[in-house]
């Protein structure tokens, strides 16, 4: 589909698209990458006469259905731009769009610690719109919910109609996997529903809802006081984008030739840093692609990268998300993402982007967290990301041995998260790095099981503890599942966000008392944590499990809160006077949950897995 308007009357210059579809005027950074497409466009002169907008130079790549037009905006003002585009004698004439900003880059103001991010999956969510389930003319899919691996009707509306959920909840920005459009047929019983194979990275996905959809969405997120982080993928697209049958450089692609020479990556991502790495480690966690029906794209060439940067302020310009998350992180070109953030920092430096590094050592995570030039480290790094935020999957892997296991004296238990966490002398802003028990990529927290008691601990440190925490769809309401069999075993529906549920876990009423009892629990440390300035900004304090006792402090101007963790199978007594340092003179303290007093001036008697959380 065109997304210009021809302006002559007999245009014969084929002019199919241009990407970006508008941009904006008053950027920091006055340059803009027009990638066109046409027949044989590649052929073709382009000049415009638009005040303050300049024609800096033309690329014509290999394929000649593409033109790349690189703009000077510096001095341009809002309005519609003409273009004309002529070649031997034809000529044709489009208007493009420059739009006014919304608001400055520094009045973004993206996630950060005081939040608490909702990762959900719009296909499972809830369906909002039946009407969009089938969409004609996209290749063939089915919507099938006894199927784990196809779509399931999910969508923006389903979301939408939900927004006060979260609310009651008390999550406060929601993070989804990605809406763009993923035009890939099934295969062998699988689907795109995921989102991660784009072939389209200006427009929603017509299963999920319109752009205009995705953005009243966010405006209404906006008005309920809740954030919404864009889930991006600037590693790979899907097989079925249009690139891929007409590449527009011979080099578009990491590993072009795939079906005579394919590649596939090793998944291996400590080649990437590490100094003694082969050339052939390197080529293959970088160049090879992610599964066959995602082709790798080559961010050192620079009209891809170009064009990716550009394609993500376009969706802050236009949506208004609140945030970036950017899958397979490491995959991609360093030194290309690096300059990507740098791009996004300058212009909006209040945002915030969080990059997958699915490495479950702090050294490895650490190197991807980019210093800031307030800091005074920012030439600490060799290849500074300027990555603000990366993902915590030691803790992961830590919290998730440890709910198994008896903590002991030296290292089972709640030993690995304390042994963890002393590492966090390698981040430059622990409290950046996002920590989560579980996401759509790994077995749910519960398993196949229902050990509240160890959910609950997880959650205490998770939401105490100097971090930025998310949580996973369906946690609040004990929702479990492996993946031993399929990823979609983890990415179940949620009960009642779709026709024909028999019962609706969005309400008290369709929950089950275990249901209600995990929801409550979670609700009241959720809306606890919102505005509480001593876990937010507080000193953070461990202390080493004893008698199988983990206890964590944060303090801060004269307010403190212990996260009490009972290790241990049996019954335990927490000793006060080894935490007379955080406790000082006080002698009672408040249960965060059940708002009761606790006297901390004698022993207290924990139950088994016990999980206390106190404030005074």
């Amino acid at each position: 589909m065109a997304l210009v308007s021809a302006c002559a009357a007999h245009a014969q210059v084929k002019i199919d698209r241009i990407d970006p579809v508008d941009w904006f005027a008053g950027m920091k950074n006055p340059s803009l990458q027009l990638m066109v497409y046409g027949s044989g466009i590649a052929t073709a002169e382009v000049a415009t006469d638009y005040p303050g907008a300049t024609i800096d130079s033309i690329v014509r790549p290999d394929s000649p259905d593409y033109l790349f037009v690189y703009l000077d905006l510096r001095n341009a003002r809002p309005g519609t731009m003409t273009l004309t585009f002529a070649d031997k004698g034809r000529k044709s004439k489009v208007e493009y769009r420059l739009k006014e900003r919304e608001m400055s880059g520094q009045q973004r103001i993206g996630f950060s610690n005081a939040d608490v991010l909702y990762m959900l999956m719009p296909d499972r969510f809830a369906n909002g719109n039946t009407k969009n389930d089938q969409i004609k003319g996209m290749n063939a899919y089915r919507t099938d919910r006894s199927q784990p691996s196809l779509r399931h009707g999910g969508d923006i509306e389903g979301i939408r109609s939900h927004l006060d959920y979260f609310n009651q909840l008390g999550v406060t920005a929601l993070w989804f996997t990605p809406v763009l459009e993923n035009n890939s047929p099934d295969r062998d019983g699988f689907s795109t529903y995921h989102g991660y194979a784009t072939t389209d990275y200006y427009k929603v996905d017509p299963r999920f809802g319109t752009n205009e959809e995705y953005r009243r969405l966010i405006a209404e997120a906006h008005q309920k006081g809740l954030k919404v982080v864009m889930d991006m993928i600037f590693n790979h697209c899907g097989l079925e984008h249009p690139w891929v049958k007409n590449m527009p450089t011979k080099d578009w692609f990491n590993q072009p030739d795939y079906e005579n020479h394919y590649l596939q990556t090793s998944y291996k991502l400590t080649p990437v840093l590490d100094p003694y790495a082969s050339e052939v480690d390197l080529r293959e966690t970088v160049d090879g692609w992610f599964v066959p029906t995602m082709p790798d794209l080559n961010q050192r060439n620079p009209h891809v990268m170009t064009y990716l940067i550009q394609n993500s302020i376009w969706w802050i310009e236009t949506a208004g998300i609140d945030g970036i998350r950017m899958d397979t992180y490491p995959y991609a070109d360093r030194r290309g993402m690096a300059a990507w953030m740098a791009r996004l920092n300058d212009e909006y430096p209040n945002f915030n982007t969080v990059g997958e590094t699915w490495v479950t050592e702090a050294a490895y995570t650490s190197a991807w967290q980019g210093s800031t030039a307030h800091d005074g480290k920012a030439d600490r790094k060799q290849d500074d990301s300027h990555l603000k935020t990366v993902m915590d999957f030691a803790f992961f892997e830590r919290i998730n041995a440890a709910k198994n296991e008896e903590t002991d004296g030296w290292w089972n238990g709640f030993n690995r998260v304390y042994n963890g966490l002393v590492y966090d002398y390698l981040y430059d802003r622990p409290a950046d790095v996002m920590a989560f028990i579980e996401n759509h990529d790994t077995d749910r927290f519960l398993g196949n099981g229902n050990d509240v008691h160890a959910l609950k601990q997880a959650l205490a440190l998770l939401l105490t503890m100097n971090r930025t925490p998310q949580l996973y769809y369906g946690t609040e309401v004990l929702m479990n599942g492996t993946k031993e069999v399929t990823d979609g075993n983890v990415r179940k529906d949620f009960a009642g966000g779709f026709p024909g549920d028999s019962r609706n876990a969005f309400t008290a009423e369709g929950r089950t008392a275990d249901e209600n009892a995990m929801f409550d629990w979670l609700s009241k440390l959720l809306h606890w944590r919102k505005g509480n300035t001593v876990v937010t900004q507080g000193r953070q304090t461990q202390f080493i499990p004893h008698h199988g006792v983990y206890v964590l402090a944060r303090r801060h101007e004269g307010k403190t809160v212990l996260t009490i963790l009972n290790g241990t199978g049996k019954p335990a007594e927490l000793d006060v006077n080894r935490y007379r340092e955080v406790i000082g003179k006080h002698t009672t303290a408040t249960d965060v949950i059940t708002r009761q007093a606790v006297k901390i001036d004698r022993n207290i008697t924990l139950s088994p897995r016990q999980t206390l959380i106190l404030e005074f």
